[in-house]
């Protein structure tokens, strides 16, 4: 189990959507300290008064490695190192392949997938000094279904998977006491997926959201897909043809057409 009172918890993105319902639950189970970090300063400022003085803002582009080992550096040298690390922070361009450009393909695997993992680079060696230690790695179902209109989203979160649950098996392997999570859930009606169509899987309410990824955090859980029927994906796509999975997943349940609506989050 692991223990979330009296610790230091540190989650990117974390000023806004599920990153910042998360920093409230982990205050409210006793957290130690909060260190958010965000690239917008409005959402800072508007979350700020939320999380209250435990609360410590980094205004930093997690795809900036030079200045994610300095914020490290300097959160080591407060004496109390990171205990967990939320990898939360997350982009989507939402349009076919052919009208990405070369920037919105770099940064959407910047941000998404390698961010993660140098964020993670810079902090497991103090866990794993420690013997304990959480990463959570929030990925998606996109990183278990193509989906069109989001390839490059669906790339990210497909490495996610891939490399978190690497991760797992390192860390179970030499016995370091490090947990890692990786959390794929279904859309989250944050506003970052307004304009998406779902017709049978329902979108996911953000505060049921984070309440079973707090959960999960606790029970040192290895995967959470939610909702419930993004269990059996797995199982599907290796039963049935692929033309017969496309059949089920794209025509019946309506995820091939899910974005063709999209309109991502106003800002």
């Amino acid at each position: 189990m692991t223990e979330i009172a009296s610790r230091t918890a540190l989650i990117t993105g974390g000023a806004s959507g599920i990153g910042l319902l998360m920093g409230e639950s982990l205050l409210q189970k006793g957290l130690a300290r909060l260190i958010v970090c965000d690239l917008s300063e409005a959402n800072i400022a508007a979350a700020a008064p939320r999380l209250g003085p435990k609360a410590e803002f980094h205004r930093i582009d997690v795809t900036d490695t030079p200045a994610l080992l300095d914020l490290t550096a300097r959160i080591d040298q407060t004496g109390r190192p990171v205990d967990l690390l939320i990898n939360n922070a997350g982009i989507v361009v939402g349009r076919p392949f052919a009208q990405h450009s070369a920037a919105d393909i770099e940064r959407t695997m910047a941000v998404n997938a390698t961010a993660l993992m140098q964020l993670t680079r810079a902090l497991l060696p103090g866990m794993i000094a420690r013997g304990e230690g959480h990463v959570v790695n929030i990925a998606s179902a996109a990183g278990m279904v193509s989906n069109p209109g989001m390839s490059v989203y669906c790339a990210s979160k497909w490495a996610v998977i891939g490399w978190s649950d690497s991760l797992r098996l390192e860390m179970e392997a030499a016995a370091t006491g490090v947990r890692v999570t990786t959390v794929i859930p279904y859309y989250i009606d944050t506003g970052m997926f307004d304009g998406v169509r779902s017709p049978i899987i329902p979108i996911l309410k953000p505060e049921p959201a984070v309440a079973r990824i707090i959960r999960a955090i606790e029970r040192d859980r290895v995967f959470l897909r939610m909702p419930g029927i993004v269990n059996i994906l797995p199982l599907v796509r290796g039963l049935l043809p692929r033309r017969a999975f496309d059949v089920v997943v794209g025509r019946w349940f309506g995820i091939y057409d899910s974005m063709s609506g999209f309109t991502g989050r106003k800002e």
